[in-house]
């Protein structure tokens, strides 16, 4: 199939998905031009997030609110969903024209490995901006008996949702660690944790905070319920998360911990995971660029509402996460250009009008 003919039927998916209330890019929809460059009309983008409470769902939330107050030619609705990997594939099908995902999954999709290696995608959206970061960490409940990732064989240890990309990273450096056949795994969904640990089915769990301000509100959730310490990260694991390619090592001090969390370590080991907004070729370039030029020039509104999205006030910042391997929108691309922060090496995919 070639690659128009396969935009025509990614249209004919989106057209027919608007009736139980999947809207996309619409077109005009009235109204003026903003006076920035960005185009007449106003168009409205749909954005998949992810899970209700989750990082990349209130940093969304915050951005769109955003657009509302600053923007004369962008308007976003953002839904939830079953998270960044599950995201993936609901654009691939032609069922939402741009989403909020991860760098890992992004590039475990370009490259068709692990779970991309037996599911594939054929249609990957273009990369724009980092709009968030997540530092996942080991927590253990008091009376387990963990200490240290070493303590974790024979345990029941919860490495995030299924289908959340910080769960497939977690699982990742697991495996690559050699401990994900030597513990048991409970996969719930994150509502459910706090719970499950109320009641002692969980010896650990993978939690995360975003950018060094703020605890998940599931982990909060964690914190208000239950009795925890953060679990000391042995070598092997360490140089587990130096060889996974979507995991960036980090040692920071805790953040967001109502409680005394560090009685047997007073530092969180993460393995860092980068988030980004994709957007596919139907979104017009002028779309796309005042969707950067709003995150750049109007982050204080943002953190209004989510105090943990990306400081964008220098535009090199934004684009800090880029993949070379796969290309930037044609609107972010001309946005990067005129703030002088393109990288020729990077690769332009150009929108449809």
């Amino acid at each position: 199939m070639s690659e128009k003919t396969n935009t025509q039927t990614r249209r004919s998916v989106l057209k027919g998905t608007v009736g139980i209330g999947m809207v996309a890019i619409s077109g005009c929809l009235g109204g003026g031009g903003s006076g920035d460059g960005s185009g007449g009309g106003s168009y409205q983008l749909r954005m998949g997030g992810s899970s209700q409470g989750s990082t990349a769902f209130n940093s969304m939330q915050a951005f769109a609110r955003a657009l509302n107050e600053h923007s004369d030619s962008l308007r976003m609705t953002v839904e939830q969903t079953q998270g960044n990997v599950a995201n993936m594939y609901q654009y691939d099908q032609g069922k939402i024209p741009s989403i909020a995902t991860d760098n890992n999954t992004i590039s475990k999709a370009v490259g068709k490995k692990g779970r991309f290696k037996k599911e594939p995608v054929k249609n990957i959206g273009y990369q724009s901006f980092r709009f968030n970061g997540l530092d996942i960490f080991w927590v253990a409940v008091e009376g387990s008996g963990i200490k240290s990732t070493d303590d974790f064989p024979g345990k029941t240890v919860y490495p995030i949702q299924p289908g959340f990309g910080t769960r497939l990273l977690t699982e990742e450096v697991m495996r690559e660690a050699g401990m994900w056949e030597r513990v048991k795994t409970i996969n719930v969904n994150t509502s459910d944790i706090p719970g499950a640990i109320e009641e002692g089915r969980v010896d650990a769990a993978a939690v995360y905070g975003s950018n060094r301000v703020e605890l998940t509100g599931w982990a909060k959730q964690i914190d208000a319920r239950n009795d925890v310490h953060l679990v000391k990260v042995g070598d092997s694991f360490k140089q587990a998360i130096k060889n996974v390619g979507g995991a960036r090592l980090a040692e920071i001090d805790p953040y967001g911990w109502n409680q005394e969390v560090t009685k047997v370590t007073n530092k969180i080991v993460s393995w860092n995971l980068d988030l980004q907004c994709l957007l596919g070729p139907e979104v017009p370039a002028d779309a796309a660029r005042e969707f950067a030029r709003v995150s750049h020039e109007h982050g204080n509104t943002i953190r209004e509402a989510d105090k943990t999205y990306a400081d964008h006030s220098d535009p090199k910042d934004m684009a800090t996460a880029i993949i070379p391997e796969h290309p930037v929108h044609q609107g972010v691309a001309e946005f990067y250009k005129d703030k002088g922060v393109w990288n020729d090496s990077w690769k332009v995919g150009e929108a449809e009008k």
